[in-house]
C-alpha cells in the first residue's frame, strides 16, 4: 500500500517540493507506555514477517545523556508503534522478539548504543544511511534517501525537538513514527541497487563491521573540544578551560542537562582569556550573563581560582595528546618524507575511491593512511600491507581494492620513517 499523497505548495529553491507529501498509512497509533500495552507490541512484532524498521529518538542539545526518550517500530503484519521507554527502563522482551530478524537502521551508529541501553540489540543490521554511502548519493540524510530512490517529501521540522518533553505533542509523534514508516521499501530499493552496482558484499561487510565495532573509547581530555579553544594562548589559560569544563560536566551529569545550556563554550573561553582575578570580575563577563552562569557563579569562581593557583608542573600541556601521527598539517615541516608518502597514498585512495563512486572515508579510514603514512612497515609487500590494514579493522572489500595502490604508493615514495612518538 503507497502512503497517502498530500500536495503542498511548493518550497522556493526546494528540489523536492513537487513530491507527494509522505503520510501515515495507518495514522497515528498511541504511545505505549502500560505494562500491558507493551506486552501487545511484543507479541504483534513476534507474529510479524520480514524485517523489522527501527529508530530511536534522543534528546541530543538538551540531555547530558544520549537515552532513548522514544523507540520508533513497523513490521509487515506487525504494523507501527511508538514506545515511550522511560516508564520501563527495560525493553529486551521487545529485543527479543524481534532479535532473529533483520533490523534496517538509518545511521545505525547513532542509535545502536541508547537502543543496547535499554536491552534491544540486533543480530542483523542493515544500515540504509551507509549503504547510500556505498552507493554514492550525494545527500544521505533519511529525507534525502527516501526523496532520491521513493518519491516522497518528509518532514523535517522537528528534527532537532527537545524528545524528553512529556507528554509529547501529536505532531512531534508524527514526524517520529514517518521515520519508520518507508524504511523496509527504502532498504529494498537500496539492495537492488547495491546488487546491481556488484556492492552487494561490500554492504554485507560494513554492516558486520557495526555490530563487531567495541565501545568507543572516551576521548583523552574531553575538555580540549571546547568551541574556541584556538583563541587560548597559554598554559595557564588552558588550566581554566579545564577547570571551568570539568565543574560544567559534573553539574550537567548531575541534572541530566546539556551542558552548554549550563554555561556556553563561549564563557569557558572567554573567562580563559580575561583570567579574571575575582569573582565579581567574572561575573562581569558578557558570557557569564545568562541564569545559568549566575546560578553557578560560586562553582565556577572556584574552577577558575583553583586553575589559577596550580603549580606549572600542573599545568595542561599548550598541544593535546595524540595516540597515532601528529597532525597531518605538521608533516611538511616535521617529516618531509612522510607528508610525501601521505600526499601519495591520499591521491591513490581518492583515485580508487571517484571510480567507484564512494566517499573516500568510506573506503578507507583517514586514520588508517595517516598512521600508515606515518611509520609503514619496513619491509613493505601487499601482504605486509593487508596485514597493517587488517589489523586496523579494514574490511576485506577495501583491502583488496587499497592494499596493492598503497603499497605501490609507499614504495614511490620509500624513505626511512621515524617512529611514533
Amino acid at each position: 500500500m503507497s502512503p497517502a499523497e498530500t500536495q503542498q505548495s511548493p518550497v522556493p529553491d526546494d528540489p523536492t517540493a513537487q513530491l507527494p507529501l509522505l503520510e501515515l498509512r495507518d495514522g497515528l497509533s498511541e504511545v505505549v507506555d502500560s505494562d500491558s500495552a507493551l506486552t501487545e507490541v511484543v507479541d504483534a512484532f513476534r507474529s510479524g514477517t520480514g524485517p523489522v524498521a527501527v529508530d530511536a529518538e534522543r534528546a541530543s542539545g538538551y540531555r547530558y545523556s544520549h537515552r532513548a526518550y522514544l523507540v520508533q517500530l513497523r513490521r509487515e503484519g506487525s504494523g507501527s508503534a511508538l514506545i515511550d521507554p522511560i516508564p520501563f527502563g527495560d525493553l529486551s522482551a521487545l529485543g527479543d522478539a524481534i532479535v532473529d530478524t533483520e533490523w534496517i537502521i538509518h545511521a545505525a551508529n547513532q542509535d545502536l548504543a541508547c537502543l543496547a541501553e535499554v536491552g534491544m540489540v540486533p543480530r542483523t543490521v542493515f544500515d540504509t544511511e551507509l549503504a547510500g554511502r556505498l552507493l554514492g548519493y550525494p545527500k544521505v540524510g533519511l529525507a534525502s534517501l527516501v526523496s532520491e530512490v521513493l518519491g516522497y517529501r518528509m518532514r523535517k521540522e522537528h528534527s532537532a525537538a527537545d524528545w524528553s518533553t512529556r507528554p509529547l505533542p501529536a505532531p512531534w509523534l508524527v514526524y517520529a513514527a514517518l521515520d519508520v514508516e518507508m524504511l523496509i521499501e527504502l532498504r529494498e530499493a537500496i539492495e537492488q541497487e547495491l546488487r546491481r552496482e556488484g556492492k552487494w558484499e561490500w554492504a554485507e561487510q560494513e554492516f558486520s563491521a557495526i555490530l563487531e565495532a567495541p565501545p568507543r573509547e572516551p576521548r583523552p581530555d574531553p575538555w580540549r573540544r571546547t568551541s574556541g579553544m584556538h583563541r587560548v594562548r597559554n598554559r595557564r589559560s588552558l588550566a581554566v578551560v579545564r577547570a571551568l569544563w570539568e565543574a560544567r560536566d559534573q553539574i550537567a551529569e548531575s541534572a541530566d542537562i546539556s551542558p552548554g545550556r549550563i554555561l556556553p563554550d563561549a564563557a569557558i573561553v572567554e573567562a580563559a582569556s580575561a583570567m579574571p582575578a575575582d569573582r565579581d570580575t567574572l561575573q562581569r563577563l558578557t558570557a557569564f550573563k545568562g541564569r545559568g552562569a549566575h546560578r553557578y557563579m560560586r562553582t565556577w569562581w572556584e574552577a577558575v581560582e583553583h586553575a589559577r593557583r596550580l603549580p606549572e608542573s600542573e599545568l595542561p600541556k599548550q598541544g593535546p595528546r595524540y595516540d597515532g601521527p601528529p597532525p597531518a598539517r605538521a608533516w611538511a615541516d616535521r617529516d618531509p618524507d612522510a607528508a610525501a608518502r601521505l600526499s601519495a597514498a591520499r591521491a591513490a585512495v581518492s583515485e580508487i575511491a571517484e571510480a567507484h563512486r564512494l566517499p573516500t572515508e568510506n573506503l578507507l579510514s583517514p586514520d588508517t593512511i595517516r598512521r600508515l603514512a606515518w611509520s609503514p612497515p619496513p619491509d613493505l609487500s601487499i601482504d605486509v600491507v593487508t596485514t597493517f590494514l587488517r589489523e586496523h579493522h579494514a574490511r576485506g572489500w577495501q583491502i583488496g581494492l587499497t592494499a596493492e595502490i598503497l603499497t605501490d604508493a609507499m614504495a614511490s615514495e620509500a624513505a626511512p620513517a621515524k617512529p611514533l612518538d
